[in-house]
């Protein structure tokens, strides 16, 4: 019995209903599941891992060679010049910041469980929300009090619900303290407008809650010019912004992130408090991707121009993507961040009922069984098992070799490559099919 389900049998029945991960988080063991298909030469269109599928910057690449050599122990919240990094990086975005206020961490992963390990109290999730949430809650022995999010974007909590089910959290017994938002979120591929976060920032603040704002998409939002703000704009004392290098520069295997805390005392003891975890977690992060880091963070105009282009590459796909749901008869909010779509085919409940679907897992496995598409089911981030909705990750149809990775990247009309249009007319397909009755 792995630890999450000890933690669930002793504390699910305490918590709201919500579907948690257990074992290998879902999304890491599917993508292990398809890629054995992939190298068996099944033909397979791989939505379901969360993965920037675009090849490495060169200037990237060079920056990790010439630091090679550099194998020491450093500090375990980083040296100097990443951390200055950081700071700069964060200032250039309405967020002024000290050094002193930036952690470096093994991945984003790495240091938002070391949050939830140290701070104190109950963890509040927008219901759906990345996978690694929950789990890491329960690992760190806290519960999770999932709050259904807006109907018109994901990654918070919606506002309107937010105080009343900390309340009867309260009353249960349980002790919330913490709320996560991801801003662009993680399944919806959608960004939460400046008013929505200030109205949720608001409930954290007169119930006493820190804010941890996970804000990894930020970079990759589809429309720079559509308004953004960060929680810690909002409430600078009591949020910590937490993101990384995976998605926007797609550098997830070298695992790379950055916590920002709040200035003054409280932030101080925070970040101390995180550096102990990480004292005795990962002790600190490889001086070759510090060296990385902090040439990233620093923001060339290399660096800030592949950005451009690689969120243009994502907000086309993502549109065809969506533009494929919707016409065979989904619901499903615009993707403005990212690299996800997030249809709900309940308005065609009844013809996919007549061929035995019936929910979130039966969906997964039907696209899966009957025409090779992997998607990650809705259950699987904490939404309603009986729902018909699923994440599907369009970044996976950028190509399977760096060439053609170059080649979508450098596109114009990326969708209309043929290593492109070939998978999104297989989805076409596959979705105009599940839902016009027999097949």
């Amino acid at each position: 019995m792995s630890i999450v389900d000890i933690c669930l049998r002793e504390s699910l029945s305490r918590a709201p209903v919500m579907v948690l991960p257990r074992g290998v988080s879902p999304n890491l063991a599917l993508d292990q599941r398809l890629s054995r298909r992939i190298a068996a030469g099944e033909r397979v269109v791989h939505l379901g891992l969360g993965e920037s599928r675009l090849p490495v910057h060169p200037a990237l690449v060079d920056r990790l060679a010439t630091a090679a050599e550099a194998h020491s122990y450093g500090p375990v919240a980083g040296g100097e010049s990443v951390l200055r990094a950081g700071a700069g990086y964060f200032g250039r975005r309405r967020l002024p910041t000290a050094p002193d206020q930036i952690v470096i961490a093994p991945g984003s992963k790495a240091a938002l469980f070391a949050l939830i390990a140290a701070l104190p109290g109950d963890v509040v999730l927008p219901q759906p929300c990345w996978v690694s949430y929950a789990a890491q809650t329960l690992f760190a022995g806290r519960r999770v009090i999932g709050v259904p999010v807006p109907a018109d974007c994901g990654g918070v909590p919606d506002p309107s619900l937010l105080r009343e089910r900390i309340t009867e959290a309260r009353r249960r017994g349980e002790d919330p303290r913490i709320v996560i938002l991801t801003v662009p979120d993680n399944p919806t591929g959608t960004t939460a407008a400046p008013e929505t976060v200030r109205r949720v920032c608001a409930v954290a603040e007169a119930e006493g809650l820190v804010v941890l704002s996970d804000e990894i998409y930020r970079d990759i939002r589809h429309d720079p010019a559509v308004p953004y703000l960060s929680a810690a704009e909002v409430l600078p004392a009591r949020t910590v912004v937490v993101t990384g290098l995976s998605k926007n520069l797609a550098l997830g295997g070298w695992r790379i992130g950055v916590a920002r805390f709040p200035p003054g005392a409280w932030g101080h003891d925070l970040r101390a408090k995180v550096l102990a975890v990480g004292s005795e977690v990962w002790s600190t992060v490889a001086a070759p991707m510090q060296e990385v880091a902090a040439y990233a963070f620093s923001e060339p105009p290399e660096i800030v121009e592949h950005l451009e282009a690689s969120a243009r590459l994502h907000g086309t796909v993502a549109a065809a993507v969506h533009r494929a749901v919707v016409a065979a008869g989904a619901r499903c909010n615009p993707p403005q961040g990212g690299f996800y779509v997030y249809p709900d085919f309940e308005p065609v409940r009844a013809v996919l009922a007549a061929k035995g679907i019936v929910d979130a897992a039966g969906l997964q496995s039907y696209l899966l069984d009957r025409w090779g598409i992997g998607v990650l089911g809705g259950h699987h981030f904490g939404d309603e098992p009986g729902g018909l909705r699923f994440r599907a990750a369009t970044s996976q149809l950028y190509g399977l070799t760096a060439d053609e990775q170059w080649a979508s990247l450098r596109s114009a009309d990326p969708t209309g490559l043929p290593h492109v249009a070939g998978q999104l007319a297989r989805l076409r397909e596959a979705f105009t099919a599940l839902t016009r009755g027999a097949e």
